[in-house]
């Protein structure tokens, strides 16, 4: 009894608040399904680690120091980068480049659709962050979580949670974000824009290069790039190249649900109420929605530019399905597009998009780290 009445009386309010918050997680994981195989695991150690004295984070009793387990296994897998990029492999092993080779100018709005990166960038050193700090919550808009980690953990550490609810809470609102930005930048005429598909096929020996040649060209553009690039084309060559299926298999499946389990839980060693409860976490929070939205913005305003030199018109929602979020976004892009005309098929251009921005978002990370690290 004494020691309940003792864990009940030093407790804090920032403490209490971080437990509800963990609940929240875990409600919207559940009710919602906002992305669930993170926000859970990460709700239930958000719980764990704001008790007092918890035993799963290191803790120093009658001079006795005692490792806690999610301590130690944030050592191993965050601190090293080692639980993102294994995740990447998994990533890799579950998409299917197809769409983008078989209509290579979708790369374009994968660039395009990284605007938002460098605009909140500047726009956070205006607010007071150093650089560092800035490039870390300018990655949020990729709308990828591994990435967002493993950028944040080199350069702003100390953020590494308020960046990873903020990436994975916007990956999950894509179907509520994306809707209201593109329409604030189109028009109904230019949302009902068809587009003719022409399927070709694509090669066994194309999608076997696809990936190596990805590798090479990160190598030289962004070096620094290339544990999260290289993990995730070793992943889809995996898938491509026809002779480890079961390999393929174990990285979409039983890897990825392993690393989803350890790094959710692991994230939650930055979800103390001393480090997350402060104005920085809101305003983190507040300039990657910044970041989101003006990813899918740009990515629409890249498309109405070229659309000004085309005769085959471009439907601009296209340019927004060029972020990282696969394949939520390339399902609200054809969504929106039956909406306005029930007869528009637009999904195989912004699938292409769509995995085009998977790649162009781990090249920018690499880029930020190369210009900040």
């Amino acid at each position: 009894m004494a020691s309940l009445l003792n864990g009940i009386t030093t407790i804090t309010g920032g403490q209490i608040v971080m437990m509800l918050i963990g609940c929240l997680l875990i409600y919207l994981g559940i009710k919602k399904e906002y992305e669930p195989t993170l926000l859970i695991p990460m709700g239930l150690g958000t719980i764990l680690v704001n008790f007092p004295g918890t035993g799963v984070l290191t803790q120093v009793v009658g001079g006795v120091k005692t490792e806690g387990v999610l301590d130690i296994l944030f050592k191993a897998g965050i601190n090293t980068e080692l639980f993102p990029l294994l995740i990447f492999i998994g990533i890799g092993a579950m998409i299917d480049f197809g769409p983008l080779l078989q209509n290579p100018f979708m790369l374009l709005f994968g660039a395009a659709a990284q605007f938002g990166i460098f605009f909140t960038v500047i726009v956070a050193v205006l607010f007071g962050f150093d650089i560092k700090e800035a490039a870390s919550i300018g990655i949020i808009g990729a709308a990828d979580g591994p990435t967002s980690i493993f950028v944040s953990n080199q350069l702003a550490p100390k953020l590494l949670g308020a960046i990873t609810v903020a990436a994975y809470s916007y990956m999950a609102l894509v179907p509520i974000i994306q809707p209201m930005a593109i329409k604030a930048v189109t028009t109904k005429k230019e949302r009902q824009i068809r587009m003719t598909y022409k399927a070709e096929a694509v090669s066994k020996t194309t999608k076997i290069l696809f990936p190596i040649i990805i590798t090479v060209l990160a190598g030289f553009i962004a070096p620094i790039s290339l544990p999260l690039v290289g993990f995730l084309m070793f992943g889809n060559l995996l898938r491509e190249c026809g002779v480890l299926d079961r390999l393929s298999q174990t990285a979409q499946n039983e890897l990825v649900n392993i690393i989803s389990i350890l790094l959710g839980l692991t994230i939650a060693v930055k979800m103390q109420a001393s480090l997350f409860l402060n104005i920085q976490t809101l305003m983190i929070i507040a300039f990657g929605l910044v970041a989101f939205i003006m990813d899918s913005v740009g990515g629409v305003l890249f498309a109405k530019l070229l659309n000004l030199f085309r005769k085959e018109k471009i439907n601009p929602m296209i340019g927004a399905a060029g972020i990282s979020a696969f394949p939520m976004s390339s399902r609200v892009i054809q969504k929106m597009a039956s909406e306005e005309d029930p007869q528009n098929f637009v999904l195989m251009y912004a699938v292409g998009a769509n995995v085009s921005g998977q790649i162009a978002s781990v090249i920018a990370g690499g880029l930020l780290l190369s210009f900040f690290s």
